[in-house]
């Protein structure tokens, strides 16, 4: 019996080839799509760390001019208030030299002499006392405080020492007589009171927040 000759399975292996490189193409395609999906993802990653990075940088510097900007209409506010209260320090001292004249007419005459006047001259005493009362309110309007420092501690922050008067009977340091009233405006000395001091008395206390009302002053 003769033997039959087989044919070559040709159409097999070609379709087993042609689906292995398919395949291998899917494969190759996928991985490519990996790798590119990498980069993006690394891109993005590293873009978004520059933005952020940027967004804070921005954010600091919109803070530090915020800052400023607040520092410097803080300055412009106590610099318009400072001088609303103390433009006027000059006027002030000019003021006081009126003052001074009145408090010298006045003190010129005693108290004999103001219950004996009689007719104009009573009129003139009482006209000086009522413009030396209406000139002290006129400036305390304005933030200008006369300081009357008889029988208080001596302040160096308020007061200048002119002399020394012998005084057993209180404490050392105590103001005893008052030269030359002494003038505030708001929280500065436009003038000291010219004072005399009391020594020879027992040490003077201090009283309680004096140490922390001169370092105001």
């Amino acid at each position: 019996m003769s033997e039959q000759k087989r044919a070559p399975e040709t159409g097999g292996d070609a379709s087993e080839n042609g689906a292995n490189k398919g395949i291998n193409e899917a494969t190759a395609e996928a991985e490519a799509l990996a790798t590119a999906d990498q980069e993006i993802a690394g891109d993005l990653a590293g873009e978004r760390q520059r933005l952020e990075a940027e967004v804070a940088s921005m954010k600091d510097k919109f803070l530090r001019a915020f800052a400023e900007a607040e520092n410097i209409r803080r300055r412009a506010e106590k610099e318009v208030a400072d001088a609303r209260t103390y433009g006027i320090a000059s006027f002030a001292r000019d003021v006081l030299n009126v003052a001074d004249d009145l408090a010298r007419a006045l003190g010129s005459l005693d108290e004999t002499a103001k219950a004996a006047a009689d007719g104009p001259f009573k009129s003139l005493i009482e006209g000086l006392e009522l413009t030396e009362r209406g000139l002290v309110k006129a400036l305390e309007k304005h933030g200008i405080r006369k300081i009357e420092p008889k029988g208080e501690k001596f302040d160096p922050n308020l007061h200048q020492a002119m002399f020394e008067v012998p005084d057993p009977s209180v404490p050392t340091g105590t103001v005893v007589q008052v030269v030359q009233a002494g003038f505030v405006i708001g929280e500065r000395v436009l003038r000291p009171a010219m004072v005399g001091v009391a020594r020879g008395g027992p040490k003077a206390e201090a009283a309680p927040g004096a140490d922390k009302e001169a370092g105001a002053a």
